[in-house]
């Protein structure tokens, strides 16, 4: 695991065994981030959720708490700087409690396949969850409920993401390997918008922090596509610089034009999708493919990249 800015160093630290599958930055704590890991590339064995703290020092392990199946996605509560929802190969979602030694606090199991994706709402006046599955559904949880609140279907493929709008209350993107970036609205029982956004499967997608109309989605066919709601006939920009699947991609939460985007070529790359060159810097200290990325919201210019590695 590495930390990367625009020229800037790098720290890691090696978890033996592990393989890294998503890292997302507190919106409470400058420094500390949550990681979801698996064994065995997350086709055998179990996952691993570790919380660390980058210091002076370099990145320390604060906390690591075991899961009997593949950890895959991971999210910080909105509402509560201790506690953490991760998404898992048999299906289930987890909350733990990362002030508390043990856990999980509970176990939602209601996902047939696995469960890739999972998001807290960043809306102010809601508390709900949105989680993305192999099973073609995505399915919305409220924290407090012991079971989920509704489900949302319509994919043809695995869903490999699922993303609260930042903007807009109740709405949140999904992307499938149904080659589909798709709208959907909590309060409405089908999907508001189907984008038929690439022609390959979609690994991930993310809203713009600065526009509530603007996504961007990346793809097996290493490309970046941006997407204006309102008109979807031809993507806005396309980013081409990756050479194999792009894995995860993120807007800057400080910059209306920056993004980062991280792949199975080993690279993290920054992009500005306003300027004729768009590629401002391509990362390549991982020796392994790169599957989790987040920008920090509390360090301009910083970003934590996790790599996928065995360490042993």
């Amino acid at each position: 695991m590495g930390t990367a800015g625009g020229g800037g160093g790098a720290s890691a630290l090696r978890l033996p065994g592990l393989h890294g599958y998503a890292v997302e930055f507190s919106p409470y704590w400058p420094g500390r981030v949550a990681c979801a890991a698996a064994q065995y590339y997350g086709i055998a064995g179990c996952g691993t959720l570790v919380v660390l703290e980058q210091n002076e020092a370099g990145i320390v392990l604060l906390r690591s708490f075991d899961w009997n199946d593949g950890l895959f996605d991971v999210t910080w509560s909105e509402n509560n700087e201790h506690v953490l929802i991760t998404s898992s190969g048999d299906g289930s979602l987890q909350i733990w409690d990362a002030a508390k030694t043990k856990g999980p606090l509970q176990v939602y199991k209601e996902h047939t396949q696995e469960a890739y994706s999972v998001d807290w709402s960043q809306t102010r006046g809601e508390q709900l969850v949105v989680s993305g599955s192999w099973d073609q559904t995505a399915k919305l949880w409220d924290p407090a409920v012991g079971k989920s609140l509704c489900t949302f279907k319509g994919h043809e493929g695995v869903i490999y993401s699922t993303i609260w709008s930042p903007h807009i209350p109740g709405c949140f993107a999904s992307a499938s390997g149904d080659q589909t970036l798709r709208i959907w609205d909590v309060k409405a029982p089908g999907v508001r918008l189907v984008i038929p956004a690439h022609q390959a499967e979609i690994l991930s997608c993310d809203w713009c922090k600065y526009d509530e109309n603007l996504l961007v989605t990346g793809a097996v066919d290493c490309s970046l596509k941006g997407w204006d709601l309102r008109n979807i006939r031809q993507p806005v920009f396309i980013l081409l610089g990756h050479t194999y699947a792009i894995r995860r991609v993120k807007f800057s939460p400080f910059h209306a034009t920056l993004l980062a985007s991280c792949s199975y070529d080993f690279t993290v790359r920054f992009w500005d999708f306003s300027k004729p060159n768009p590629l401002l810097e391509t990362v390549e200290h991982h020796t392994e493919f790169t599957c989790g990325l987040d920008l920090s919201l509390h360090n301009r210019g910083q970003a934590e990249i996790l790599q996928v590695l065995c360490w042993t």
